[in-house]
């Protein structure tokens, strides 16, 4: 199913690739959003809160971060919005937030979302790596020089990954040990 996602994802963003370079202040403006909910339900408190937003800030500051063209995203590739059928045939629901952005804006997302998988089920977010690194490796095979794609791709994924543990951790369904875990792992994937 890795493989058929890789190949969907990179499909919509290569043939909605646009000139205009990727605009990584909306991803911190995100961020921001996410951070804003997380303290004020009271699961961070501020100090934690603050390094989170040095780190961000880190991210801001490095150039990788800001050279790839704008696609269109799906904007949340989670798992109860992507539909696997025969091969490689995937459909995508729940569309209402697609836009422009960075295409690792979604592979980051999707890469979030099998480490959460791993740290909920099988309680090692170590377990979920070599899964990333296929799901990553596939989508590259999609360009004309793959290799250099996916060193592209590594470099900017971390920040999207750990985007996407903090955005879990926002939810109600979430026990207190388990989102501590999340926020932990969000940490430590962002430095």
């Amino acid at each position: 199913k890795l493989t058929a996602l890789a190949y969907f994802l990179a499909t919509l963003h290569n043939k909605t690739a646009t000139g205009d370079r990727v605009d990584f202040n909306r991803d911190c403006s995100y961020f921001d959003r996410i951070m804003d909910q997380l303290k004020n339900w009271g699961h961070m408190g501020w100090d934690e809160a603050q390094e989170f937003y040095r780190l961000k800030d880190q991210w801001r500051e490095r150039g990788f971060m800001w050279e790839d063209s704008q696609v269109l995203v799906h904007g949340d590739v989670t798992p109860t919005n992507i539909l696997f059928g025969d091969g490689l045939w995937v459909i995508a629901i729940d569309l209402e937030r697609m836009k422009r952005a960075d295409r690792v804006f979604d592979v980051g997302r999707v890469a979030g979302e099998i480490k959460h998988f791993f740290m909920q089920y099988a309680r090692d977010p170590g377990l979920a790596e070599p899964f990333i690194g296929h799901f990553l490796w596939e989508y590259s095979c999609h360009f004309p020089d793959r290799e250099n794609t996916f060193a592209s791709i590594v470099r900017r994924v971390p920040f999207h990954l750990g985007l996407t543990l903090l955005r879990i951790a926002r939810n109600s369904w979430i026990s207190g040990n388990y989102r501590r875990q999340l926020l932990d792992e969000a940490g430590r994937t962002l430095r």
